[in-house]
């Protein structure tokens, strides 16, 4: 039964994801991107770590079509709920508690996290893995485990720098328990360095580059995190797993508190010192996520043991009748949020929901503001429609230009939609002074056409052409990107071409400093 469960729930966790998902929405923005950088391989980007390049790359080599984007979060996320399972069976927990961790993670925001080509699911996947080799060194005490876990942080800093909170929150977490006697052992240093050695070719990407990682924290905190208030990134803690709260916070306070998880007890102090670094950097809510898996198991190996006393000390058998109430528990809360986890429902019926379910934060978006679908489910529209239309201008254009034509996108999302629906088209490629692309970004000297793809006119411009248009717009009343035209300019001169030069040099110097090239 403990080696059966586990692939029990990894296999639904995989297979499920394919049944939920629906053709109401195209890829999410941001999936677009990472299978971008997947054509321009490279030991970092301005964005992320180059792990989820490295995965479009492979699915870009497989044909591209969006079951083999999807694979990747279904992958990671079938591996986390086998390692949440596994480790409730390490922690001396039956089948009560293995599977009972197995629906907390099934039933909670993981259902959605799951769904979308990001590193998010990686990251949850890297923290669970540290997290559990942690744990089974401290049973084992072989040095397999410490070297396990410094292979976790490794790929996990090759996939998002938030590893680098986790890892300051494990540090500090062994040093607050019995666990700083790791700091003592050869093995531990070098499973520190075996994750510096995987993590080494970006860190050296990074230095080589400025740092950009810095400019990209400063322009988040400028656009996006201004708006993380407080209450509602603890309110968002509480939402993201409450058909679990009744498991993971006596875990929490188990793993603090209790004696049977003393050997433990830096799991417990990871989490508090993870969660409460985001909580005073004004951390995006979701970056907590990788913090509760580990304790659903503990949780869950917390109650099948007060359960299985509880029993004969009342002469009663009622225990054993709810244990199979309490593990399916979790999975009721999934009908109430379900639109909400899985896109099976169209962005007319997701609108009429919101005057339910504004006040819990699901429709507001990064700039602070309620709208009226769900960011991500907005950003999830309109990209087939625009891919469309770019390519019916582009045809339009008279043939003795068309090898000579620049598309300019005003962000990435748009350039990199483009790219992937048009990439069997004998299409340009699609650029943009925004993100990774300003290294992507083609010479302009030979340009005689070029298709402007912005939410602006740009009237400005024009007189720099010999014939200035707008060929096209998204209609798409749900899109993030409604109102993006499709601009065609001919001919244009040598002011707007040296422009374009000019802001490509200036965003390299901005996001590399004053001294790059």
């Amino acid at each position: 039964m403990k080696r059966f469960l586990p692939l029990a729930f990894a296999l639904v966790k995989f297979v499920s994801g394919y049944l939920l998902t629906s053709s109401y929405y195209d890829l999410h923005r941001d999936e677009y991107l990472y299978l971008n950088q997947g054509q321009h391989l490279a030991w970092g980007y301005l964005e992320v770590p180059p792990l989820i390049a490295a995965q479009g790359w492979v699915t870009l080599a497989l044909g591209g079509q969006e079951g083999w984007v999807h694979f990747w979060p279904f992958l990671w996320g079938a591996a986390t709920v086998y390692l949440v399972v596994r480790l409730a069976g390490r922690l001396g927990g039956g089948w009560f508690a293995q599977a009972l961790a197995g629906t907390c993670y099934l039933g909670t925001a993981f259902a959605r996290l799951n769904l979308l080509f990001q590193p998010n699911s990686f990251e949850v996947f890297g923290f669970v893995l540290a997290l559990y080799a942690l744990v089974c060194y401290g049973q084992e005490q072989r040095p397999r485990y410490l070297y396990l876990l410094g292979a976790a942080l490794g790929l996990g800093l090759l996939n998002k720098y938030t590893t680098l909170f986790f890892v300051a929150a494990l540090g500090g977490a062994l040093l607050l328990t019995p666990g700083r006697r790791l700091l003592l052992s050869r093995h531990f240093w070098g499973a520190a360095g075996l994750a510096l050695l995987l993590w080494l070719p970006n860190l050296l990407w990074q230095l080589r580059h400025g740092i950009p990682f810095l400019h990209h924290m400063a322009l988040l905190k400028a656009s996006q995190l201004v708006h993380v208030d407080p209450a509602d990134f603890w309110k968002s803690q509480l939402l993201f797993c409450l058909p679990a709260v009744w498991v993971w916070v006596p875990g929490l306070l188990a793993l603090l508190l209790g004696r049977a998880f003393r050997p433990y007890r830096a799991v417990g102090w990871v989490t508090v010192l993870g969660v409460g670094l985001l909580a005073v950097l004004s951390g995006k809510d979701y970056y907590a996520l990788g913090y509760y898996p580990a304790l659903f198991a503990f949780g869950a190996a917390f109650w099948e043991t007060r359960l299985t006393r509880l029993g004969p000390r009342l002469g009663l058998r009622w225990p054993r009748v709810l244990q199979p109430v309490l593990v399916l528990l979790p999975l009721a809360f999934v009908g109430l949020f379900a639109p909400f986890l899985f896109p099976l429902r169209g962005p007319a019926a997701m609108a009429a929901l919101r005057p339910r379910f504004a006040k819990l934060g699901f429709y507001r978006w990064e700039d602070g503001q309620d709208h009226a679908l769900p960011q991500d489910y907005a950003d999830m529209r309109g990209w087939r429609e625009l891919a469309a239309k770019t390519w019916a201008a582009y045809q339009s254009l008279p043939d003795s230009v068309r090898a000579h034509t620049l598309i300019h996108c005003a962000n990435y999302g748009q350039a990199s939609a483009i790219n992937y629906f048009n990439r069997h088209h004998p299409l340009p490629p699609a650029n943009s002074l925004n993100g990774s692309f300003i290294y992507w970004y083609p010479p302009v000297e030979d340009c005689r056409a070029v298709l402007i793809v912005d939410d602006e006119l740009h009237p400005e411009l024009a007189p720099h052409f010999a014939s200035y248009r707008r060929f096209g717009a998204v209609a798409d009343p749900y899109a993030r990107e409604r109102g993006t035209a499709v601009i065609i300019g001919l001919r244009p001169d040598a002011a707007v071409l040296a422009l374009v030069a000019r802001e490509r040099r200036a965003e390299i110097s901005a996001w590399e400093g004053p001294s790059s090239k």
